[in-house]
């Protein structure tokens, strides 16, 4: 058993050093399997950590001249470590090696989540995020969405320990993890929302007043850079690809629901290969099917998300690249919400996380990398469901999901280097 667990601990430790290299040579290879990680970090982020590290103040002051949707929280620790002498490659490089305590930190939530489990399966499960397209791309060229999933992460791993232990440290750690990603990634705000959902059922009115003062409180600094210095930069626009268009916010939740029902659909796909899940997802079909039918019409009314917004997850893209309309995304996107309503009906907790998938994005674009892993993640730290568990059941489901990352990573590479 000992030579066993050894053999074990060994292949896991070579299979990490594998990806870890593989990362290291797509990083001197300039890899960016997203195609626009490496613009967003040449044409964005490297100006303005360029103007933080020179004259931090004005640059903040400023910020929305630089076109920059995103927090410039992380930003300014980047700056700081140019500050310390760093050249901007040694910058992206510390950032590559902290964004492999995503993988860290999400094994540890797979260990508290599933103790019954084999540590071994939950090494290899963690382990594929390695190969996420979005994951590499974004670890490679440095983004501030990827240190806000990092800190979400960390939250989710202290909610997970709160509901083991009962003990408040846990919580307060999980809330202000929460403020930090959220600070840095802003997104993640929104999930304040499924924690105290769940903390109303579990601790007293005092205790839920204090938390969420505290969370009044930590939001103050950015409600004052936002609102009062009047530096939104959430709504800067994304240049399109026709016509140099801006794009900036949308509250047309048709787009949102449709696309990123679908989405959510691909990133499932390696986890419903289960005779038992079809089984009760065909009775679903035909329990929810008017009902479905109905709210995905309504949907498709409103729906006006074009090509030239660019995005739009796979679904979308290889409809119109293959037929030059929606019809394929069409069929996707009504498979995906009769999956969504077999996750929701009778189940709140799922509810709340879709809808806060859906309505944390503000913006008219709709990127496939806003999801990838952080569908994966959810799916098996807060997600309500026996699919998770029954997962780790057939130890082939970890094949079929390294194969699809695999399948989805020749995809990008056949997409970024022939089809655009």
């Amino acid at each position: 058993m000992i030579v066993k667990n050894q053999n074990l601990k060994f292949n896991n430790f070579f299979l990490f050093f594998l990806f870890y290299i593989s990362l290291v040579v797509g990083f001197y290879l300039g890899e960016d399997l997203n195609f626009g990680a490496t613009e967003d970090w040449l044409r964005t982020d490297f100006p303005v950590i360029k103007g933080l590290s020179s004259d931090l103040k004005n640059t903040l002051l400023n910020y929305e001249s630089y076109g920059h949707r995103h927090s410039p929280v992380y930003l300014i620790f980047l700056s700081l470590l140019k500050n310390l002498g760093l050249s901007y490659d040694a910058l992206r490089f510390v950032h590559l090696n902290l964004s492999i305590l995503l993988i860290y930190f999400f094994y540890k939530c797979l260990v508290l989540k599933f103790n019954h489990v084999e540590k071994g399966l939950l090494v290899i499960l963690s382990l594929s995020i390695f190969l996420s397209p979005t994951f590499r791309s974004l670890a490679i060229w440095p983004s501030s969405r990827l240190a806000g999933l990092l800190f979400f992460v960390l939250s989710i791993y202290e909610f997970l320990k709160f509901q083991k232990t009962s003990l408040n440290i846990h919580l307060i750690k999980n809330i202000l993890f929460l403020i930090i990603s959220s600070y840095i990634s802003p997104n993640f705000s929104l999930f304040i929302i499924f924690f105290f959902y769940y903390y109303l059922k579990k601790i007293n009115i005092k205790t839920i007043t204090l938390i969420l003062l505290f969370c009044i409180l930590s939001s103050l600094p950015a409600f004052y850079y936002i609102f009062v210095l009047d530096i939104n930069f959430l709504t800067a626009g994304t240049p399109s690809v026709e016509g140099g268009q801006s794009i900036g916010l949308s509250f047309n939740f048709s787009n949102k629901i449709l696309i990123i029902s679908s989405i959510i659909l691909f990133h499932f796909i390696p986890f419903l290969i289960n005779k038992e899940f079809i089984k009760d997802f065909i009775q679903s079909v035909k329990k929810n099917v008017i009902f479905v039918v109905v709210f995905f019409t309504i949907n498709l009314i409103f729906f006006d998300y074009l090509v030239r917004f660019t995005g739009g997850g796979f679904f979308f893209q290889i409809s119109n690249y293959l037929i030059n309309n929606n019809l394929i995304f069409y069929f996707f996107s009504f498979s995906s919400l009769m999956l969504l309503a077999y996750f929701v009906q009778n189940n709140l907790n799922n509810l709340i996380i879709f809808l806060l998938l859906i309505s944390s994005n503000i913006q008219s674009t709709i990127y496939h990398k806003y999801y990838d892993p952080l569908i994966m993640i959810l799916f098996f730290t807060i997600f309500n469901s026996s699919l998770p568990s029954k997962f780790f059941k057939n130890k082939l489901n970890l094949l079929y999901l390294y194969s699809f990352y695999l399948i989805f990573i020749l995809m990008r590479v056949v997409k970024n280097n022939y089809l655009i």
